[in-house]
């Protein structure tokens, strides 16, 4: 057999393969999902962040008439959990519910990662969430402008909470002190909760937190909200600013995205996220989100590809700007 009947036949059996896969694609597809679908979620349970991913596999349960389980694996900056995923097979059964920082932040930040952010598969934007600056009732300031003037007439002893360095949250106060020309001092925590305790407690002086969690606190008195960090003044707090009205240019939003394993294929990517719109656009969901002050969106994979690049550029040029990295 010469040269050229050998490459034929190779090109034959490429095509036949490619034809077998997409064939095996399509029939898998088909008959997605038929066992159980796992969603891991890189916090600890009990935080919004933990809720939302629930109250949507809740409903994909009872519509698709499979389990739908939740796996919380906390851990190295929420990196952990998206490192299990990224290891998983491209198959649908195993999906990561996560927050802006493994998909849009830790590439920048730090400087190995044991998986490829851009290599997960966007499958949904589920929500945004808006966020909040909020201090300690003994720090002598009503409006941003006075907790400014006082973090400048008193330097280096404001302090604030995160969840943990090279979160989102204070990634965001870092930005926002750039912005301003005010230096606080930074206090890392293993999660939002101690430090919102410690915030409450009088431990430190101020966050920038989900609205959802520190809504409550600052309707009794424990905290003072002082600005919003979105765009528009939130519906829920018409009185209360936004920082960019101090601060022109500032805005920060949490989201959480739905992504899957590298290699997963499109139709399961989209047949999962006209699920997931599906069961953001329910009435009682809708109704159960805006209780936790939570925006449903519900894009599709395309979408969400899209939304998620445009973040991870923009905290790139943060992080770039503020010189801020973690190795």
């Amino acid at each position: 057999m010469n040269r050229r009947a050998h490459s034929l036949m190779a090109t034959c059996l490429l095509a036949i393969c490619a034809i077998a896969t997409m064939r095996g694609v399509s029939v898998a597809a088909e008959h997605y999902p038929n066992h159980t679908i796992k969603i891991v979620v890189p916090v600890p349970p009990g935080p919004l962040l933990d809720v939302i991913p629930r109250i949507v596999a809740e409903k994909l349960s009872a519509n698709w008439n499979v389990a739908v389980i939740i796996e919380n694996r906390p851990g190295a900056a929420q990196n952990l959990g998206a490192e299990a995923v990224a290891r998983s097979e491209p198959d649908g059964y195993t999906l990561l519910a996560s927050p802006p920082g493994p998909l849009a932040v830790s590439g920048h930040l730090r400087s190995k990662l044991d998986f490829d952010p851009d290599a997960l598969v966007p499958v949904s934007l589920m929500v945004k969430l808006p966020t909040v600056l909020v201090v300690n009732p003994k720090i002598p300031a009503s409006n941003l402008q006075e907790l400014l003037a006082y973090a400048k007439a008193n330097p280096g002893k404001i302090t604030f909470g995160s969840p943990g360095t090279g979160s989102t949250p204070h990634l965001a106060m870092e930005r926002l002190m750039q912005a301003a020309g005010v230096r606080l001092v930074h206090v890392p925590y293993q999660g939002m909760a101690p430090a919102m305790n410690d915030l409450i407690g009088g431990h430190i002086d101020t966050m920038i937190d989900l609205y959802g969690n520190v809504a409550g606190n600052s309707k009794d008195g424990r905290l003072r909200l002082l600005a919003v960090t979105t765009p528009a003044r939130l519906q829920q707090e018409p009185s209360v600013p936004t920082i960019a009205e101090a601060v022109p240019g500032f805005v920060h939003e949490e989201w959480f995205a739905i992504v899957a394993p590298p290699k997963t294929p499109a139709n399961i990517a989209g047949k999962l996220s006209a699920a997931i719109a599906e069961i953001l656009a329910m009435p009682d969901v809708a109704a159960r989100l805006s209780d936790l002050a939570a925006v449903p969106v519900g894009a599709t994979p395309e979408e969400t590809t899209a939304f998620i690049k445009a973040e991870s550029s923009r905290w790139k040029q943060l992080i770039d700007t503020t010189g801020f990295k973690i190795n």
